[in-house]
């Protein structure tokens, strides 16, 4: 079968085409032909080697979102999945080909109405957003502000604070457009990358995408008891002891934390993803797709990504 393969880490030029032998469904797995492919800002870390510290091989096929007719099943007893269109997870790999495989435990039905390129948006940053937003213990009337807004997860974090109730949802973005296609998808203040912008008060929430060296100065853009939760490091680690602005600010009562799906009850994600899908079809939610490409231009997305120039998420397609 034909997959993309990261020969080289750093940059797009590193991903090839290659053939690959059909992965075989195990006990409690499901084969998928895939259809549609996520491109998530967590594959463009992992081949540009930001990650490289947890062990991922040369030759790795990347990609962990899939959606797809299952074709074939590991276990006798779970057959009647075989026909059926899904949304998977993969793991920290496989997606990036023509056959995937993922656990049940990983495996999502799609809603009627919803297609593979709009389920491959939502599946995994719905989620995300969903459960940052939650472990941030945001709550109606509320203020939030989205840093690295214009990808998939801060898109739909945007979308759910609106949906919630939230007072004020600021998003920081590198240009007018954006800004303009946000605020249509519920922001209501618009700053730059840096911060700056037309806003006085500290925020209650802050979501943080991006990381890097300028994260430190957001969390002196907190309120007091403000919350700010990481939820991606697209732009690089922060400073070692980027924990000291927590200390300057001691009496303002201020918190960080991190959030990842590995640590949220397998039931509840797959709840939480299977309303997030079920409110995509219904158009509730908006799924963006900045663009649809075959999976041969694979390294073409990430060139994209890397400039800077995605807007929601790419999506390669299979056929």
């Amino acid at each position: 079968m034909k997959a993309i393969s990261i020969q080289t880490y750093g940059d797009p030029s590193g991903m090839k085409v290659i053939d690959a032998p059909e992965p075989e469904p195990g006990p409690g797995q499901l084969l998928i032909a895939t259809e549609a492919i996520g491109v998530g800002g967590v594959d463009a870390v992992i081949r540009r080697g930001t990650i490289g510290s947890l062990g991922f091989p040369e030759g790795l096929v990347p990609g962990s979102e899939v959606a797809g007719r299952v074709i074939a099943a590991g276990d006798p007893a779970d057959e009647s999945w075989v026909g059926r269109t899904v949304w998977a997870f993969t793991g920290r790999g496989g997606g990036y080909a023509e056959r995937a495989v993922a656990g049940l435990d990983d495996v999502t039905p799609l809603p009627e109405g919803l297609t593979p390129v709009d389920a491959v948006t939502i599946g995994s940053s719905g989620p995300v957003a969903h459960f940052g937003l939650a472990h941030a213990r945001f709550a109606r009337g509320e203020s939030v502000l989205v840093r690295g807004a214009a990808g998939s997860i801060g898109i739909l974090a945007v979308q759910l604070a609106a949906l919630g109730g939230a007072r004020q949802i600021a998003v920081t973005t590198s240009s007018p457009d954006r800004g303009k296609r946000l605020r249509e998808l519920g922001a209501t203040v618009v700053l730059d990358r840096a911060g700056e912008g037309d806003v006085s008060d500290g925020f209650d929430v802050i979501l943080d995408l991006v990381g890097g060296a300028g994260m430190p100065s957001f969390l002196e853009r907190l309120a007091d008891n403000g919350r700010m939760v990481s939820l991606g490091v697209v732009g690089g680690f922060p400073p070692a002891d980027f924990g000291s602005a927590l200390l300057r600010s001691f009496r303002r009562s201020l918190s960080y934390g991190t959030l990842s799906l590995d640590t949220v009850p397998v039931d509840q994600r797959n709840r939480v993803r299977a309303e997030n899908l079920a409110a995509t079809a219904h158009g509730t939610l908006k799924a963006v797709v900045h663009d649809v490409l075959t999976l041969d231009e694979a390294a073409d997305a990430h060139r994209r990504m890397d400039a800077g120039e995605v807007f929601g998420r790419i999506v390669l397609t299979v056929g």
